[in-house]
């Protein structure tokens, strides 16, 4: 039986081959150690701090701001309060809430009552 070499993969962020010293297994890819950063803060992962979206890795805060819930209540301290759109993170702009209700106003509001 000849000898085979071990399957060697190719590192999502470099290109280069990913040998088993040196492999971060995430995202359903190996990665390199050096490789393995925030695509956004460029912050080293770890397993535990790792989220994916498209193939891309980000640390959880980044991913959070770019791909999460947007609005009041959805953060934590005084940054719920700021108008945020994201746009320095790759969001597009106009993220004005298109599914606003269009109440009628309650009865006396608009009507000009003279005394």
């Amino acid at each position: 039986m000849p000898f085979k070499p071990p399957e060697v993969t190719k590192c999502p962020k470099c290109n280069q081959n990913v040998y088993a010293a040196e492999e971060v297994p995430a995202a359903g890819k190996k990665w390199h150690k050096m490789c393995f950063k925030c695509g956004l803060c460029k912050k080293m992962l770890e397993a535990m701090t790792v989220a994916e979206h498209e193939g891309n890795v980000y640390c959880k805060q980044c991913y959070g701001r770019k791909f999460g819930p947007k609005g009041y209540g959805f953060g934590q301290g005084a940054g719920t309060l700021g108008m945020d759109t994201g746009e320095h993170l790759g969001n597009k702009g106009g993220s004005e809430m298109t599914n606003k209700p269009n109440y009628a106003p309650p009865p006396g509001v608009g009507a000009h009552e003279e005394e």
